[in-house]
């Protein structure tokens, strides 16, 4: 079959024939049919700090996995062929770092770490709610603490943000978002938010329950912890920066309480899975063909992107 694969930091993605895998006695072989494209790949190829992160070289790239079960393992129990299943992207290990990923036909999967799809639900999404979908709803539900009748702001309304705004949104919250693109700001229009601001800053004074911060670039979350209310929370989730500096007094006299949130857990996706599937949650996907995806990374290295894309397979 054929794979894309990481050979090493500044490399690009080489396209390499590798064997279809056999599943070992508690493994699960995934025929890929959607897998999202997250900009964490990026890092992975450009950055030479994520390499620490990576067990193998050559491995397989994408993490964002989703397709039908077409062989068990011998000790497996409870997945049969044919079963529509997504792949928990932080399991027992991580693919795309310790084991080959989901840009390629077949992917190897434990058993551990599946999540049936719901009937109904497409690839696209249901490979969009393993991380990108975990990732927002573990911030906004659980860490964020969101519910019906808390106030909320959300910065950054791209891949992440749109899932976690919306899901804001449908708990019953009053959701204020900030995104510097008018793309997004666009898309969020007609999400129902109870106000769409152009900067971080614009929801300072705000008296926010919580914000949740998805951009991560040092000033979002300096913003984040003025638009809060005193004892108000603020969950970091971007990384668009790699420090950020607070200004002691404000985080003092705010009494902010600040959490970082990165992944979630098998129930999350398939709490996702739910929303996804009722509508409740319609996030902006892009589908890409298998031959483009390194066209993908470029387009995510540029910031071209608007929502999540996806690599949908033959």
């Amino acid at each position: 079959m054929s794979a894309w694969r990481w050979t090493g930091t500044g490399r690009p993605l080489q396209l390499h024939e590798v064997p279809v895998p056999a599943p070992g006695p508690d493994e699960v072989l995934v025929r890929v049919r959607a897998a999202g494209m997250c900009h964490s790949d990026v890092g992975e190829l450009d950055e030479p700090s994520w390499a620490v992160n990576i067990t193998r070289n050559p491995i397989t790239l994408g993490h964002e996995i989703a397709g039908e079960v077409v062989a068990v393992g011998a000790d497996v129990t409870g997945w049969a062929t044919g079963q529509r299943v997504g792949v928990h992207p932080q399991g027992s290990t991580v693919p795309g770092y310790s084991r080959d990923g989901g840009y390629a036909s077949h992917h190897l999967a434990p058993a551990d770490d599946l999540v049936a799809v719901p009937d109904g639900l497409s690839d696209d999404l249901a490979a969009t709610g393993t991380d990108a979908g975990m990732t927002s709803y573990h911030a906004v539900a659980v860490v964020g603490g969101v519910r019906a009748g808390s106030r909320v702001g959300v910065i950054g309304l791209g891949g992440l943000g749109q899932l976690g705004a919306q899901l804001a949104v449908h708990l019953g919250a009053e959701v204020h978002g900030a995104d510097t693109s008018t793309a997004a700001r666009s898309l969020a229009a007609g999400w129902g938010l109870a106000g769409l601001h152009e900067r971080a800053e614009d929801l300072r004074g705000l008296g926010l329950d919580v914000v949740i911060d998805f951009a991560g670039f040092g000033t979002t979350t300096e913003a984040a912890v003025h638009a809060i209310r005193v004892g108000g929370d603020v969950v970091m989730v971007g990384l668009g920066a790699e420090r950020t500096t607070l200004t002691t007094a404000d985080v003092i006299h705010q009494k902010a309480r600040i959490h970082g949130s990165s992944g979630g857990t098998r129930d999350d996706i398939a709490a996702v899975y739910q929303h996804l599937a009722s509508g409740a949650l319609a996030p902006t996907v892009e589908r890409i063909g298998f031959d483009d995806v390194p066209r993908g990374i470029e387009r995510l290295r540029a910031g071209d992107v608007r929502g999540r894309l996806v690599v949908v397979m033959p």
